[in-house]
């Protein structure tokens, strides 16, 4: 490209000077040739001027008493009576003459040589030449700095564009001053954030699904165990319940997750029963417990309805559950109150909580108090807000989280129970 554009650039002004110096030649050359035989006619002129002047004076004429005509000139005086006067030494070869006549019959004949006129058109020549030449030396140095400034920015644009298509998405916001070029580089830097946006979304999309679908697939692993190794059709019929709700509650968080990753902000909230999302959870974790020799216990109002998404509800609490399995410690209490025109669900362990260094970071992704993902809790508070809730840190230590969900009233007041 730089050498397309300094070859245009180079034949606009050699074209440029090929029209306006040959031009410029002819007429500087007219101009001269026209200069030099004006120059011969007033020389005559002036001869039979002096020559009138001093006749008229009755003064002698003669070789000496007039003025010289210049080395390069010839002159030649004719007088009626009297032999011709020359002055110079007669040019040989092309020849410029100038003749006039006198009052008195006087005839002054000058010529001068054509070389005189063709040295002087040989200089106007060398200086048109030496113009162009510097104007073709400008011309293609200002080629060669336009080049670059076009070229330059060009070679960064395909070198950002091939970034891109290698995968790194960071726009560069650089500007080049050139408004077509600016507005290439606007667009590369759109294209390079949405695409930020979508490996964004595309590596969270995996990372939470990676998280939310460990503890159904865990939970429904235990029970197909279960199966395999009972013989006895009641407990097979029953654990194969289990799973199969298991299975249910698995599809719904792949559906959930894929809504979150086109908009996290659309919800399908309804009205549901508290009580049965709790339950459920109670008896898929309280085997993982066991295991653990840990217990989970169930406390508060009963009887509760809220708005939300039952399956994304279920989620949110999987995650406290489970952040109380890995880092809590003694007993978990899963509670429910009511508070104003909300119903709270409050999961709390014995463990040693949250550390203060911590504190509110705990919702942000890839932030944990041990060596986990740090991505649990982030979703859990994605989910809630998604329809309407929220999710929030009590306490610290120990550590309290509660999950807050749009209330339904329902019933009469019942007590407070605690269910193991």
């Amino acid at each position: 490209m730089r050498r397309r554009l300094i070859n245009s650039t180079l034949a606009v002004v050699l074209v440029v000077i090929a029209v306006f110096g040959v031009s410029l030649v002819i007429v500087e050359t007219r101009t001269i040739s026209s200069s030099a035989q004006e120059s011969v006619n007033s020389e005559a002129l002036r001869l039979v001027s002096v020559i009138d002047s001093r006749m008229l004076a009755g003064e002698t004429v003669s070789a000496q008493s007039l003025a010289g005509v210049g080395p390069d000139r010839y002159a030649r005086i004719d007088i009626p009576g009297r032999a011709p006067i020359e002055l110079g030494t007669r040019p040989s070869g092309s020849l410029i003459r100038g003749s006039a006549e006198g009052e008195r019959g006087e005839a002054v004949l000058v010529e001068e040589s054509r070389s005189t006129v063709t040295r002087e058109v040989g200089r106007t020549l060398l200086i048109i030449g030496a113009v162009a030449l510097l104007a073709i030396v400008s011309a293609v140095l200002l080629a060669v700095r336009q080049a670059n400034k076009l070229a330059s920015p060009l070679t960064d644009l395909a070198e950002t564009a091939e970034r891109l298509g290698s995968g790194d998405p960071r726009p560069r916001h650089k500007r080049y001053g050139v408004h077509e070029l600016d507005r290439v580089a606007d667009v590369l830097d759109s294209s390079a954030e949405r695409i930020g946006r979508m490996l964004t979304a595309e590596r969270r999309l995996a990372a939470d699904a990676s998280h939310q679908l460990r503890t159904p697939l865990t939970a429904l692993s235990m029970r197909l165990e279960e199966i395999a190794l009972t013989d006895d059709l009641d407990t097979v019929k029953e654990e194969a319940t289990i799973a199969l709700t298991q299975v249910e509650r698995l599809t719904d968080v792949v559906e959930r997750l894929l809504t979150n990753s086109r908009d996290p902000r659309i919800g399908s909230a309804v009205v549901f029963d508290l009580d049965e999302v709790v339950k459920q959870q109670l008896e898929e974790w309280r085997p993982a417990y066991r295991s653990a020799g840990r217990a989970i216990v169930r406390s508060g109002k009963q009887g509760l309805q809220a708005v939300g998404t039952p399956g994304a509800v279920a989620q949110v609490l999987a995650a406290l559950i489970e952040n109380s399995l890995m880092h809590g410690g003694g007993t978990v209490a899963v509670r429910t109150r009511v508070t104003g025109n909300q119903t709270v669900v409050e999961v709390t362990d014995e463990g040693p909580g949250v550390p203060s260094d911590l504190g509110a970071r705990i919702f942000e992704r890839t932030i944990s108090g041990r060596n986990s993902t740090g991505i649990g809790l982030a979703v859990a508070r994605d989910l809630a807000e998604a329809d309407g809730g929220r999710l929030e840190m009590l306490q610290q230590q120990p550590a309290v989280f509660a999950l807050f969900l749009s209330r339904v009233a329902r019933g009469p007041r019942e007590p407070e129970q605690t269910i193991r």
